[in-house]
């Protein structure tokens, strides 16, 4: 099967890098109860890696506190082990198959640590969306040299992928200002 080259490919797949992104950002404690604040957590739950999603209801009792809801009584105590080793700073208090979480505020330190990480994991979808747009340039090259597109073609199918990649960057760069601006909120 001869390749083609599709631009709403390559906006797909850098669109999996910021909705990637979204969810690391997710997983960032702001100081505010959010039922995401779990998302990243898997429980060892019947001798597998099981998400948290899968072992228990998740709620948000108030601003400063999380009710984790655990259907089954066997696996309370893992989902508490799970929730204590994650590095999210949490204590969970135990209450029957009920898990209270109260979310603590956050220090400064801590503030700058977390937009670090954001940081990061802006860095980490900003090169992923250059690895697509690298895909995309080469694989331009190997039509254009395979004479399935022309070089006039081969320029602007060019620019079209520069384009997609600047409207990602760009909107890696704004997810990030924005989860800047609401870890350093009190």
């Amino acid at each position: 099967m001869p390749e083609t080259f599709d631009l709403k490919v390559i906006e797909k797949r850098m669109d999996g890098a910021i909705a990637s992104l979204k969810t690391e950002f997710s997983g960032l404690r702001t100081g505010r109860a959010s039922i995401h604040l779990l998302d990243t957590i898997s429980v060892m739950a019947y001798g597998t890696p099981t998400p948290i999603n899968q072992v228990a209801s998740v709620s948000a009792a108030d601003a400063r506190m999380l009710s984790v809801s655990v259907w089954d009584k066997s696996v309370v105590g893992a989902v508490d082990r799970a929730i204590r080793e994650a590095p999210l700073g949490l204590n969970p208090i135990t209450d029957g198959q009920t898990l209270r979480i109260p979310i603590p505020p956050l220090s400064e330190e801590r503030r700058k640590d977390l937009q670090k990480l954001a940081g990061q994991f802006a860095e980490s979808a900003r090169v992923a969306v250059r690895n697509v747009r690298r895909d995309g340039m080469e694989l331009i090259k190997r039509l254009e040299k395979a004479n399935e597109m022309s070089e006039d073609q081969a320029k602007g199918r060019s620019n079209d992928v520069q384009k997609v990649t600047d409207q990602h960057i760009k909107m890696i760069d704004e997810l990030l200002k924005h989860k800047a601006e609401e870890i350093m909120q009190v």
